[in-house]
């Protein structure tokens, strides 16, 4: 029988992992506000103290990404529910007074900026963030809320940063971690009968780490990696 004839094995095929496409993912995590209160004339004028509110945080995002070269550029919204609480005795009003600020929700606006290797991704964001907050002051000795500000919506900006791993075509999953730098408000407290019971002028920024799912559903499909 004549010897079978040697066929060289196919080349290996190269590894590519495309990011380019929508996508829509899931996060949760951790977060903490920093919130200082001064109290502004027309009542009485002075710091009030800090606190941390913090707590979880769980939501969802989408967006878009297309990839050129190993440079990945993007835009994404997100969303989360927050349950961020924290407060402090009055400096200014003496210990029989707490303030309590709150996060009930976020929402971050952003681009992105990253390099991939393969189905690594590694990246940069900034862009714009809008908080719910809610602002409390009880008092100590019953337990009795004295004042509130109902709403408290307010804008800033926000930087971040972020590792992502392609672990099947199209799934994704990665850690980030936003840093929001939120618009100083001056807010007037009522009584719960309606009556102005103070103001003051609240500071606030945000640090959040997230782990994220993503799903990418548009694009070039991902190779094998």
């Amino acid at each position: 029988m004549a010897a079978r004839p040697y066929t060289k094995a196919p080349p290996m095929v190269a590894a590519i992992y495309d990011w380019s496409g929508f996508y829509i993912g899931a996060n949760g995590g951790w977060g903490s506000s920093r919130n200082s209160w001064d109290s502004v004339a027309p009542f009485l004028v002075g710091p009030e103290g800090s606190h941390d509110a913090t707590g979880g945080v769980a939501g969802g995002q989408i967006g878009y990404r297309w990839q050129t070269g190993t440079w990945v550029f993007g835009l994404e919204a997100q969303g989360d529910w927050a349950d961020l609480r924290g407060s402090n005795l009055s400096t200014l009003f003496g210990p029989g007074f707490r303030n309590e600020s709150r996060i009930n929700a976020f929402g971050l606006f952003t681009g992105q900026l990253g390099w991939a290797t393969n189905n690594v991704l590694f990246y940069v964001k900034g862009g714009a963030a809008v908080t719910d907050n809610r602002n409390r002051i009880y008092s100590t000795a019953t337990g009795a809320l004295l004042a509130s500000t109902g709403d408290d919506t307010r804008w800033g900006g926000t930087v971040g940063v972020g590792f992502e791993y392609g672990f099947a075509p199209g799934w994704s999953a990665g850690v980030e971690y936003d840093h929001l730098f939120m618009q100083d408000r001056t807010l007037t407290f009522t009584t719960p009968a309606g009556v102005a019971f103070g103001a003051d002028r609240i500071r606030q920024d945000v640090d959040l780490v997230t782990v994220r799912v993503n799903y990418k559903f548009g694009g070039p499909s991902a190779g094998r990696y």
